[in-house]
């Protein structure tokens, strides 16, 4: 029997925790396909190399509109199913379908027309998903929820970015194309992309279903205004009572997401120029730098799901504040030396930083957050601390086609160095952020579940293996 906590939550075992996540393997995923392969895919329909963020527009508009929206209608939500299982369940399922149409599209308009498909059904279910783990733990094992979870961001993206790699191994022909020049693998990787979202979604709701809500918090939910004006009042409120953390914690995103978006965009680009000497991605040469891109990137995401773990007692001792700062500089001095690579062997080298990096993203920032908002405003929050990530992108999108020319030469090896300067300001704008008390205490207070977690990550390793 589980062991009830001081806000009656009981205590979730580590193995309760993973089976809660589960479902993250399959959102990420789907990001790690956009990430790896929309560059590619929108060169191989004709898109010109400096009009590339343009193209990227979906991921953060839709993030924008939907990511608060859905956060705030899921807090207010009450079915016979839960309050945030119907979005996971909805988004999944469109997610899925966005894949399954994704590489065959004929056209330019068409790819980046499903990218708006799928990107929306990722964000709803997103949100409800962050706050779903907010719900379900006592705030002394938020730092092992979010952590976790950080594990499946990099376990989902490891494999999205080497499936590619794997097929061929395989014996799938790397150099056999569709009449859209985009590579069988690429589409094959996109179909199986489509099975795990859907399938991991499923399993998170089989086996950790939603706390039920007490009849008061059933009758709060009933008195609140009902319809659309209602939750746009709400988001509206949110904003304006934003807590101090929260607003502090918006510049250091400014700088992380500007600077990984710089970094997915143009990478493939930068490593078919350094190490293969093209830019024509009608030859081999691009085709083995998109090879090239899914295997570091496999790399660096699976040194977040490993670092997701090892980073627990590190957060635990010195705080996330500390963590996540030297993750990004890491990450910063990683991304500066790339572009002096020209051998592929050493690219793993920075690819380590960049994983540590990618662990403390998805993470720390929603341990520093998790204390310092209402509970019941947890899914409102999460919507509105999302627009934080994609709010950069938007700025990013609009400014790196202005700048690509005139101030980085045209060259895609000096995004990824303006990339990584951006990394380490955001190291330094995290020392600005207030971290309360609570926080502090209640980190502390994981000391059990890391024990149980480092005792079970060598079994959770070896079995992503399989």
């Amino acid at each position: 029997m589980s062991t009830l906590l001081a806000s009656g939550k009981p205590r979730l075992s580590f193995w309760q925790i993973l089976n809660m996540n589960v479902g993250f393997f399959g959102i990420q995923f789907s990001f790690g396909l956009q990430q790896s392969s929309m560059s590619p895919i929108y060169k191989y329909l004709g898109a010109d190399e400096a009009s590339l963020p343009y193209l990227w527009l979906a991921g953060p508009v839709t993030g924008l509109l939907v990511q608060p929206l859905i956060g705030a209608m899921s807090d207010r939500t009450v079915t016979r199913w839960g309050r945030r299982t119907p979005y996971f369940l909805i988004g999944a399922i469109i997610c899925s379908l966005g894949l399954l149409a994704m590489p065959f599209s004929p056209v330019l308009w068409m790819a980046a027309s499903l990218l708006w498909i799928l990107d929306a059904a990722n964000n709803v279910t997103m949100e409800p998903y962050r706050a779903f783990v907010s719900d379900k733990l006592d705030p002394s094992q938020h730092s092992i929820g979010f952590l976790t979870q950080s594990a499946f961001t990099g376990l989902g993206q490891t494999f999205a970015y080497l499936t590619p790699s794997l097929l061929v191994f395989a014996g799938m022909n790397k150099d056999a194309v569709n009449s859209s020049h985009i590579p069988l693998i690429v589409i094959a990787a996109f179909l199986i992309g489509a099975v795990f979202s859907l399938c991991s979604i499923l399993w998170t709701l089989k086996t950790t279903p939603e706390h039920p809500l007490s009849e008061t918090e059933l009758q709060a939910l009933r008195d609140k205004p009902k319809g659309g004006m209602a939750t746009l009042d709400e988001v509206w409120l949110a904003i304006k009572e934003m807590p101090d953390t929260m607003k502090q914690l918006a510049v250091v995103k400014l700088f992380q997401w500007y600077a990984m978006f710089c970094y997915w965009q143009y990478i493939m680009l930068s490593l078919a120029r350094t190490i293969y000497g093209t830019h024509d991605q009608a030859s081999e040469g691009f085709r083995d730098a998109g090879l090239l891109n899914g295997q570091i990137g496999a790399f660096y995401n699976f040194v977040a799901f490993i670092a997701a773990f090892l980073l627990m007692p590190f957060a635990r001792r010195y705080g996330p504040k500390i963590t996540h700062s030297l993750c990004l500089t890491l990450a910063g001095i990683g991304m500066l030396t790339i572009p002096m690579i020209h051998t592929p062997s050493l690219l793993f080298l920075p690819m380590i930083g960049i994983g540590m990096a990618w662990a403390s993203i998805m993470g720390n920032p929603y341990i520093m957050l998790a204390g310092s908002i209402p509970p019941e405003r947890t899914g409102v929050y999460m919507g509105i601390f999302n627009m934080f990530i994609v709010i950069p992108m938007i700025i990013q999108i609009f400014t790196l086609p202005l700048i690509y020319q005139p101030l980085l030469a045209g060259n895609p090896e000096n995004v990824i160095r303006l990339a990584g300067l951006l990394l380490i300001c955001a190291a330094c704008a995290v020392g600005f952020v207030k971290v309360k008390a609570a926080q502090k205490s209640a980190a502390s207070a994981i000391d059990a579940d890391h024990t149980r977690a480092t005792g079970n990550v060598a079994d959770v390793a070896a079995a992503s293996r399989h």
